[in-house]
């Protein structure tokens, strides 16, 4: 459970590095589109973890080696934002925040799931076609007879004994 005082500087420093990554973040990692969802500050207040997002890229993990990178000159633009606000900088550690990646794929999940159903349920619905009387070819003559169909005889009927 974070503190009060931890809470503080996460929001106050999500804001200001909200700014930089709108402002000079195109420079940085290109034409990718990154957010930073969350902050977290460590107790001692040394360390900040950025959780960013990142969409429109094909490889995600390349964006945040760029902000690796570059993390000198991010922490100073930072410092200089709230240099009034924070004795002393954290450090910085970035992270790629997969939640919106798991969003996608449960929904894409439930919307196979739902499709599935679907055609289950027209499958069930329809009738099927009435199965046709299987008709032999005389081997002789080439023509379609239908096969007898077997009966008991006279013979046979007598055959059998009769219970009591």
């Amino acid at each position: 459970m974070d503190s009060r005082r931890q809470l503080q500087i996460a929001s106050v420093i999500q804001a200001a590095f909200t700014e930089i990554l709108t402002r000079d973040g195109k420079g940085i990692y290109g034409n990718e589109f990154v957010t930073l969802t969350t902050v977290n500050v460590t107790s001692d207040l040394s360390l900040a973890r950025f959780n960013l997002s990142v969409l429109n890229s094909q490889n995600a993990d390349a964006v945040i080696q760029k902000l690796n990178a570059h993390k000198g000159e991010l922490k100073r633009k930072l410092g200089d934002k709230l240099r009034h606000q924070l004795r002393v900088m954290p450090e910085f550690e970035f992270y790629r925040d997969e939640t919106l990646d798991y969003v996608y794929h449960i929904e894409n999940v439930f919307k196979k799931i739902k499709e599935d159903d679907e055609r289950i349920k027209l499958e069930a619905e329809t009738p099927k076609p009435k199965e046709k009387k299987v008709k032999a070819l005389n081997s002789k003559t080439k023509e379609k007879v239908e096969k007898p169909k077997k009966t008991i005889t006279k013979k046979k009927a007598a055959a059998k004994p009769k219970a009591k």
